[in-house]
Formats: structure tokens, sequence, C-alpha cells
């Protein structure tokens, strides 16, 4: 099976750096939801070096300036699945930048708490 973060197309890569890029989500939760992606094929945050962690965090730095100009979100949710028990669904690291819109969900409160959605809202 080909991984589909290895090799992007260019015209996908809306940000990169030395070390990883970013590309639209195909699936996307919300307008301008991206993925932070090394280019180095590992399943998870955990397995990057310090020196691709510190790109990825840089990335999703210039990709908050980037969707703040393009989409004017009013907040953000920033995830990584780690694994299938944790929703993981490809075996090549990826980060979830969302952005948020007031009104997109009734109450948000809990954000990312919602991967257990009884657990969301405390």
């Amino acid at each position: 099976m080909t991984c589909p973060f290895c090799n992007p197309e260019p015209s996908e890569v809306v940000l990169e750096n030395d070390l990883c890029y970013a590309r639209y989500d195909r699936y996307p939760v919300s307008p301008g939801h991206l993925l932070i992606i090394p280019f180095r094929h590992f399943a998870d945050f955990f397995e990057a070096t310090e020196r691709e962690q510190q790109a990825l965090l840089a990335l999703i730095r210039e990709g908050k300036r980037h969707l703040d100009r393009e989409f004017g979100p009013d907040g953000y949710n920033v995830g990584v699945n780690v694994g299938a028990a944790a929703g993981q669904t490809v075996m090549h690291l990826h980060i979830h930048l969302i952005p948020r819109y007031e009104g997109d969900i009734e109450n948000p409160r809990g954000g990312v708490r919602g991967v257990i959605p009884e657990k969301r809202v405390y």
C-alpha cells in the first residue's frame, strides 16, 4: 500500500520547511483544516527527532498565520492521533491544525477532550 503522505504533489503543498510540509486535509473538519506532515516517513510524534519536532511546531505557527489571513477563524484545535487505539488511520505522522469558528458546534467546551464524547463537557 502506498503512503498518501509520502511524495506530496507540489500543487498540494501549502507551506513547507526543510523537514515538513502542510497541506489541506482532503476530508476537512472545517474550512482551512491543515495537516502538518514530516517528509520522512515514520508513524508517530514520539518517533520524531527533536529537530523534526521543532520543524513541525514552527510549521504549525506558520500555518496559523496563514489560516488567520485566509480564513479568519475564531480559534484552533491542534491534535495528533498516535496509534490505532487513538484513531490513527494513516501510519505516517500528521498533525491536524483545525480552524474553529463561533457557532460551528453548539457548545465547544472541552475541545479536544471530545475524542471521548462523554468526557468533553465537564
